[in-house]
């Protein structure tokens, strides 16, 4: 299953695209994590191209556990600037093994250079829990029969 597909069968509500710019301050970002309950914003030029990924995680690595001031640090500072993307058409498992593989739990969907969402651990679990109790439910439609057949059990 494609991520677009996900989304469709999550019946997913789209959202505001919440973004920062690189040369906004870093308070400003944090202050948009707080408003709309993001962990991570992606980072656009003018021309809404992704230039990188802030988190809540960058923000306390390089805002407070090195000394500096925080006010003053602009989110390009402290963004992530090499960051792994999925494409709309690319497969769950490719997410989830992106996700893995560079350790991280947000992962901003693009199509082309233009950011179009970001998909987070918890949309995939919630997806994968939602997708497996609909598979129970479904077994639990049809009676469990045991058969025997030269001396092997059918289900």
């Amino acid at each position: 299953m494609n991520i677009s597909e996900m989304l469709k069968v999550m019946r997913f509500k789209p959202q505001v695209l919440v973004t920062v710019g690189p040369a906004e301050l870093s308070s400003v970002a944090v202050q948009k994590m707080a408003d709309y309950n993001k962990g991570a914003l992606p980072v656009c030029n003018d021309d809404g191209e992704l230039v990188g990924i802030v988190t809540e995680r960058d923000i306390l690595r390089k805002c407070f556990v090195r000394k500096g001031e925080f006010k003053d640090k602009k989110v390009n500072d402290i963004m992530t600037k090499k960051v792994a993307i999925a494409r709309p058409d690319d497969e769950l498992d490719y997410a989830i093994k992106t996700m893995k593989k560079e350790k991280i739990r947000h992962l901003p969907v693009a199509d082309g250079k233009k950011i179009v969402g970001i998909l987070s651990m918890r949309d995939i679990l919630g997806f994968q829990y939602e997708e497996t109790r609909t598979r129970i439910r479904y077994m639990q439609m049809f009676p469990r029969r045991a058969a025997v057949s030269r001396g092997s059990m059918v289900l």
